[in-house]
């Protein structure tokens, strides 16, 4: 991946970002608008989160990794990756600025594509249960990411099973699993469905890199050692992942 010039993988990681951010809160609008009922809100949104992510993680995973999420870029830089196949500090700075600039672009474009104005959200998400629920989201998202990056599974596996992880975060856990700090900053500006209030979104933000820790921590520990980097496509997608 490292073979790959910076600015080519930021642009990567810029436009995928973009892309999801689109997809979660333009769904969500679509899925308010459809139905009154939550449920039904809830499936929609996240029927469309799950197959976006798994195209965009096939797409441009083997650019920039896919991770589309800075708590992927952070843990991939965490669990010591070598120079040679993994992200560098300065990667990582460039990968986070990519990602944060993508995901308020996204939420501009379906800001434009709904004739939404760009307002700052009141959805109070944060209690003491939904803090719980976000930790426990993102240190599994950070744990199933390094454990397929550590396993060197193939981009096709990497892709379903971020995908159906993201899913199941989405009904199982009492935050509904926003698990990207990138796109839920966007998310405040956008007073939608899937919008969230600048108090809650930082306390998630607090959750999501506290509950990635956790889950860099687990995955270091079930597969000890550093990964031994392989010339084919699982090179790539050594640090792929979502969100929402």
């Amino acid at each position: 991946m490292n073979s790959i010039r910076l600015p080519r993988r930021a642009a990567a990681e810029f436009l995928g970002t973009a892309l999801l951010a689109c997809i979660v809160i333009g769904s969500g609008v679509t899925a308010e608008r459809l139905s009154d009922d939550h449920g039904i809100q809830l499936f929609t949104n996240t029927v469309a989160c799950v197959l976006g992510l798994g195209l965009l993680i096939v797409v441009l995973g083997p650019v920039s990794g896919g991770h589309l999420n800075p708590l992927l870029s952070l843990a991939d830089r965490m669990l010591g990756r070598s120079e040679r196949s993994g992200l560098t500090r300065s990667d990582v700075a460039v990968y986070l600025l990519a990602q944060l600039l993508g995901a308020f672009s996204g939420m501009l474009l379906a800001a434009v594509m709904f004739q939404l104005p760009v307002a700052v959200s009141g959805a109070d998400r944060v209690a003491p249960h939904t803090f719980v629920g976000e930790l426990v989201a993102a240190a599994g998202l950070v744990f199933v990411f390094s454990s397929l990056a550590r396993a060197r599974q193939s981009l096709p596996v990497v892709a379903v099973t971020m995908a159906a992880y993201l899913g199941a975060a989405s009904w199982f856990t009492s935050s509904f699993g926003f698990l990207n700090p990138a796109i839920t900053l966007a998310r405040v500006f956008t007073d939608t469905y899937a919008g969230i209030a600048p108090a809650s979104a930082l306390l998630f933000i607090v959750a999501q890199l506290i509950g990635g820790a956790f889950g860099a921590v687990a995955a270091a520990a079930l597969f000890p050692g550093e990964p031994t980097a392989r010339r084919d496509e699982a090179d790539e997608v050594m640090a792929i992942g979502i969100a929402a």
